[in-house]
């Protein structure tokens, strides 16, 4: 399951492993069905997302012991959803096409929501971020990446249907002409949406110098770096000017209201004698009504000083600490971990002709709060740092959910980021330009910001999610109904 996604890419063999798993649901009883996608959970997960193992252990300092055995707990918590899903689709197929069409699709579909919301959610390597090179993209503008996952698991389930059809020794053109019909139309279907352009350029394209600085995250937040790391920025940025430099989040490793003066005054002389615009990740301080907030922010200097953006979503236990789970964290090299929500009501940032929607490290992966500045923004900005991750598979995980929310929106994003994956993705989720991994550059790029608004845009995921729960409604009424059925004599 892991090769399907990046950066392996084998996004045509999870149909058929997927369609295993179906079969593997065959018949089984729903104890039984949700042991089965348990197990297949452990195996994507585990897998998957055994790169938290390396934020503890590796970077974090936490003993090897605890670092395990949270990484094994973790992939068990997403593998319940799987097991979900299976029990689920046993307790309420009504009848096999049903099943097939409809009711495993809808379950697993739902599970894959609920595992990006219960708890803030964790939405990674979601079965529809595997095909943003395959046919089935060209729904994600319509549908988001959860129809992109409902589809993809219709796709397995009629592979699985056709399978057991024919195991059964059923007629070759009953068991196959239906369901591989209905993948061919698909496949179809999602080659002619991706021909479509929803958005259109407006406004003048503007030049962009991404800066990776390539800071090893062992080091960032060393007493006596700081001078260095801004040392590194400023030099990268003045070999290459645009109208909007970029540094990724964090950038500046200190509370902003510690940096001194003469370091922001020097950053925004940098921009402000080129006629640019920087953006920098930098935590701060603002005091309010209810006290002190501390956030992760970006905020601009130079040409359009002034603007910032306060990260909404937060990582549980590196950006806020749940309740009880404050031993846990000590246990990690954890300079900055109890940030303040931005909030939802967020504007894009006005940079020159164009407006700029801003999100730092994983907000990208949450479609429905990317569309929230929607369709006033013109481009998307994501500043990250996955340096907490080393050499894994987590920036290439991440660069792919980024692809999966152009798609979406129809809109170029842009990716600023500590060690990588620093790159440009077109409005058709394309990667047109990146950096190496862990080197030290700039990307330079001319970006056209696009104006419309795509179908997802405007209706999010609950279009799909609606779907999916009124499917498993109606098979449970169903499965009711026949259940309070008197059972016929014999003749």
């Amino acid at each position: 399951m892991v090769l399907t996604f990046a950066p392996f890419g084998h996004w045509w063999l999870q149909p058929f492993l997927l369609g295993l798993l179906c079969v593997l649901w065959h018949g089984a009883a729903p104890r039984n069905a949700a042991a089965t996608g348990f197990a297949f959970g452990m195996g994507w997960f585990g897998a998957g997302v055994s790169w938290v193992y390396i934020s503890m252990h590796d970077v974090g300092g936490m003993p090897m012991p605890v670092a395990a055995l949270a990484t094994l707990l973790f992939a068990m918590i997403l593998a319940a959803y799987t097991a979900l899903a299976g029990w689920a689709q046993a307790r309420l197929a009504p009848s096999p096409w049903a099943r097939t069409l409809l009711v495993i699709p809808a379950a697993f579909t739902l599970c894959e929501w609920l595992r990006g919301w219960v708890f803030t959610g964790f939405p990674w390597i979601a079965p529809g971020y595997a095909h943003t090179d395959g046919p089935l993209a060209g729904f994600a503008p319509l549908f988001g990446v959860h129809g992109v996952t409902f589809l993809a698991l219709l796709v397995a389930s009629l592979l699985a249907h056709a399978a057991a059809s024919a195991m059964s020794g059923k007629a070759l053109v009953q068991t196959l002409l239906r369901p591989i019909s209905c993948v061919v139309l698909l496949i179809a279907a999602g080659l002619g949406l991706a021909a479509i352009e929803w958005t259109h350029g407006s406004g003048k394209p503007l030049t962009v110098s991404l800066i990776q600085g390539n800071i090893p995250q062992e080091l960032k937040f060393v007493e006596g770096r700081f001078e260095s790391t801004l040392d590194t920025y400023v030099r990268l940025a003045e070999r290459h000017p645009a109208e909007l430099i970029v540094f990724p989040e964090t950038a500046l490793p200190r509370m902003l209201h510690t940096i001194p003066r003469a370091t922001l005054e020097r950053l925004d002389a940098l921009a402000s004698s080129r006629g640019a615009t920087l953006v920098t990740g930098v935590p701060r301080a603002q005091t309010r009504s209810a006290g002190t907030g501390y956030f992760n922010s970006a905020i601009s200097l130079g040409r359009d000083a002034g603007l910032h953006y306060d990260k909404s979503h937060l990582v549980p236990f590196g950006e806020f600490i749940p309740f009880g789970f404050r031993w846990f964290v000590d246990l990690m090299r954890m300079p900055l971990g109890d940030f303040t929500s931005g909030g939802p009501r967020q504007v894009p940032m006005p940079i020159g002709a164009q407006h700029v929607a801003l999100n730092i490290c994983y907000e990208d992966l949450f479609g429905e709060e990317i569309i929230r500045q929607l369709p006033q923004a013109t481009l998307l900005l994501n500043l990250s740092n996955i340096g907490w991750f080393g050499d894994s598979l987590a920036p290439h995980q991440h660069l792919q959910a980024s692809r999966m929310r152009a798609l979406e929106s129809g809109r170029t994003m842009l990716r600023a980021t500590n060690t990588g994956a620093t790159a440009v993705i077109d409005a058709r989720g394309v990667v047109t330009q990146r950096l190496p991994l862990f080197t030290e550059g700039a990307l330079l790029a001319t970006v056209q910001g696009r104006v419309g608004a795509t179908p997802y845009v405007l209706s999010g995921n609950w279009m799909v999610i609606s779907l999916c729960a009124g499917v498993l409604a109606w098979a449970l009424h169903h499965v009711r109904r026949r259940s309070r059925q008197p059972a016929r004599a014999p003749a």
